[in-house]
C-alpha cells in the first residue's frame, strides 16, 4: 500500500511527522514537495507522475484541494481518500485582497514576520507552543514560494462538482475549533460525497496533523486499513 500525504500552504513533510511514523509501519508513505509549483493542477500532476498505479491520498488544507484534483484527473487510481481541514469552494470576490497583503509582508519584512501574523489564528489557543516549530517550517520557504502557492489557491478549480463522483472510501476530518475551514463546511463536504465518514477532532484548530497528531493518526490509520474506530 502506498499513501501520499499532501501538505498545505507553506507546509512541508514535518506537518505529517506523526502520521508518517505510524502509517509507515504498514504502508509506503510519500510526502510531495509543492514549493516550486504554482497551480493546483500542476501539484496534482506532480503527485500522479510520482505515484504508483494505485494509491491512497490524504490532503491537509491546500493539500485537500490537490487531493480532489488528483481524484478528478485520475479517479481509477485512487484507493482511499482523506480530506483534512480543507475546502471545495472557488475563490471569493474579496479573497485576493485578503491573501496578497501577506505576500507583501513576507517580501518586505521576511517569512518570520509573516508567520507571526498568519499562524496564530490557525491554532487552537492552547497550542501556542507550536508557534516555534511551525514558524521554523514557514521559514524554510521563501516569499516566492508563498506567492506561487497563494496564486495557486486564488486560481483554484471549483471542486464542488467532484464530490458526488467520489466512489472510493473517503474520510472528511476537521478540527472542532478550525475557524479557517469550519466544521459546517466539512459537514457539507461529507454530505456531498457518497458514504463519506466525518470525523471532528476536539480541542483542535486548522493545523490538525500537529495539533492533535495522535487522534488524526488514529483516524487515518483506521480509514486506510478499513477498521471501525471511535476517537
Amino acid at each position: 500500500m502506498t499513501v501520499v500525504l499532501l501538505p498545505g500552504l507553506l507546509c512541508d513533510e514535518t506537518i505529517w511527522s506523526h502520521q508518517r511514523e505510524v502509517l509507515g509501519k504498514f504502508a509506503d508513505v510519500v510526502v510531495p514537495d509543492f514549493r516550486y509549483v504554482s497551480s493546483i493542477s500542476a501539484m496534482a500532476q506532480l503527485v500522479l507522475d510520482a505515484a504508483p498505479e494505485r494509491f491512497s491520498v490524504a490532503g491537509h488544507s491546500m493539500g485537500g484541494r490537490v487531493a480532489l484534483e488528483v481524484f478528478r484527473m485520475a479517479p481509477d487510481r485512487i484507493e482511499r481518500l482523506a480530506l483534512l481541514d480543507t475546502g471545495v469552494h472557488p475563490r471569493a470576490a474579496d479573497e485576493e485582497s485578503k491573501r496578497w497583503p501577506l505576500v507583501d509582508l513576507a517580501r518586505s519584512e521576511g517569512m518570520a514576520a509573516m508567520a507571526a501574523r498568519w499562524l496564530p489564528p490557525m491554532l487552537h489557543p492552547d497550542h501556542s507552543a507550536l508557534m516555534e516549530p511551525l514558524t521554523e517550517m514557514v521559514m524554510r520557504s521563501t516569499p516566492e514560494t508563498f506567492a506561487n502557492q497563494q496564486r495557486a489557491l486564488l486560481d483554484r478549480p471549483d471542486a464542488r462538482e467532484v464530490l458526488p463522483l467520489i466512489q472510493c472510501p473517503t474520510l472528511v476530518l476537521c478540527g472542532r475549533q478550525d475557524i479557517w475551514s469550519p466544521v459546517s463546511q466539512h459537514e457539507q463536504i461529507a454530505a456531498s460525497i457518497p458514504n463519506a465518514k466525518l470525523a471532528i477532532v476536539e480541542e483542535c484548530g486548522h493545523m490538525s496533523p500537529v495539533e492533535q497528531p495522535a487522534a488524526v493518526t488514529k483516524w487515518l490509520s483506521s480509514h486506510l486499513q478499513d477498521q471501525a474506530l471511535q476517537v
